[in-house]
């Protein structure tokens, strides 16, 4: 598994694009290798499970979810990640399958405050809302922080202001953008793909505009955020979503 992704990697790093984040199979094969990690491949190892699993509710994240609760519960080990870095690695999931582990590890003196540090800023807690409260009410303090914390909206709060100033580097873009400037029909077929689908972005020529992808790196060495600013730039979910991409 470990060398396939590698040569991933580097055929992705070749296009120009991020790598895929890893799928269901490959996260059952990473927790595998975690439990006894090859010498030497620790620290790539560690980095597949923070940073190439996707969040939320993905079948990939129950896997790692799944993973990281056994080693709280005590059900399973691995030598590079203890039940205290498993509640910080829980708490980067955004919520969906982390957020059981988290509320129990309530009841947890050793582990409780990074459970505080984790759902204080997280929202996507659904029914488990009820859960945390019947904690407090039970007379649990760090419950108590949480529930705190979310009246207070603390994870809003505690993020950077926003600067009364912002200087941008403007990328014209000429006559109307639609649809099919930012997500090409005739690239549909990458469109679950967003790094490579991106790539498609105003592929098609028009004044001012001979390669977008060019032009936009040749901007971004002046150092500023890049502003996309054109003549009329349609609205719509699609031409959100083609924006998002």
């Amino acid at each position: 598994m470990l060398e396939s992704y590698k040569k991933h990697v580097e055929e992705r790093a070749a296009e120009g694009v991020v790598p895929k984040p890893l799928d269901p199979q490959q996260v059952a094969d990473l927790v595998e290798l975690l439990k006894s990690p090859p010498a030497g491949q620790e620290e790539f190892l560690l980095d597949l499970i923070t940073q190439r699993v996707p969040p939320g509710v993905d079948q990939a994240a129950y896997v790692k979810a799944a993973f990281l609760n056994d080693i709280v519960s005590g059900k399973t080990s691995s030598p590079l990640i203890d039940k205290l870095h498993a509640i910080k690695l829980l708490g980067t999931m955004q919520g969906g399958y982390n957020i059981e582990p988290l509320v129990r590890a309530l009841d947890d003196e050793t582990l409780a405050p990074a459970s505080v540090a984790a759902l204080s800023k997280t929202l996507l807690v659904f029914d488990a809302f009820h859960d945390v409260k019947e904690k407090m009410d039970a007379g649990n303090p760090y419950a108590k922080q949480i529930v705190e914390s979310w009246a207070n909206a603390e994870w809003f709060t505690s993020r950077p202001g926003i600067p009364e100033k912002k200087t941008v580097c403007v990328f014209k873009v000429t006559g109307e953008t639609n649809t099919d400037d930012l997500s090409p029909a005739q690239d549909a077929w990458s469109r679950t793909d967003i790094p490579l689908h991106a790539q498609a972005m105003l592929k098609n020529p028009r004044p001012g505009i001979t390669n977008a992808l060019e032009q936009i790196e040749e901007l971004k060495q002046k150092g500023y955020t890049l502003a996309y600013v054109g003549d009329v730039v349609g609205t719509g979910s699609s031409r959100k979503s083609a924006t998002n991409s």
